[in-house]
């Protein structure tokens, strides 16, 4: 008897594209509501008064790092209900998810077009160092962004 994988390979692929829609689904959430808390008090008014400050910053600079100081009780309830920042978690990055982490490298990169310096790459390495990412993943992180960005 002659087995012909045509169709199971075809079920497969049904499969796989179901799954990868359930993914899409989620990430068309993820843009829609993206960040939609600093619209909303207690954050637009702080978000308003920092905004221009922050984009004349270098990342992770001094003058940026007491602006994040400042405004941490919000940032505080900014994380709370934003998954994509690891601070939105006890375990910080271990316990974010794929969907987490591709909507935070795309808020990584927007976030170094507001700045006149701003620079991915620099930001994936400082964040290295901040968030306490393994070599594995800021390597991912550098691969999305160089093939995407």
């Amino acid at each position: 008897m002659n087995y012909d994988s045509a169709k199971d390979t075809l079920e497969h692929i049904q499969r796989v594209s179901q799954l990868l829609n359930k993914i899409v689904l989620e990430l068309m959430c993820r843009m829609q509501n993206h960040d939609a808390s600093k619209l909303r008090s207690p954050e637009k008014e702080i978000v308003d008064i920092y905004t221009p400050k922050l984009k004349t910053t270098t990342y992770g600079s001094e003058e940026y790092k007491q602006y994040l100081l400042e405004m941490q009780k919000v940032l505080e309830h900014h994380y709370e209900f934003n998954h994509h920042h690891p601070e939105h978690y006890q375990n910080g990055i271990e316990a974010m998810d794929l969907i987490d982490l591709v909507e935070m490298i795309c808020d990584w990169k927007a976030a170094t077009e507001r700045h006149a310096d701003g620079n991915i790459d620099k930001s994936i390495l400082l964040n290295k160092e901040r968030f306490g990412l393994s070599d594995q993943v800021v390597k991912i992180l550098q691969n999305t962004v160089k093939r995407l960005f």
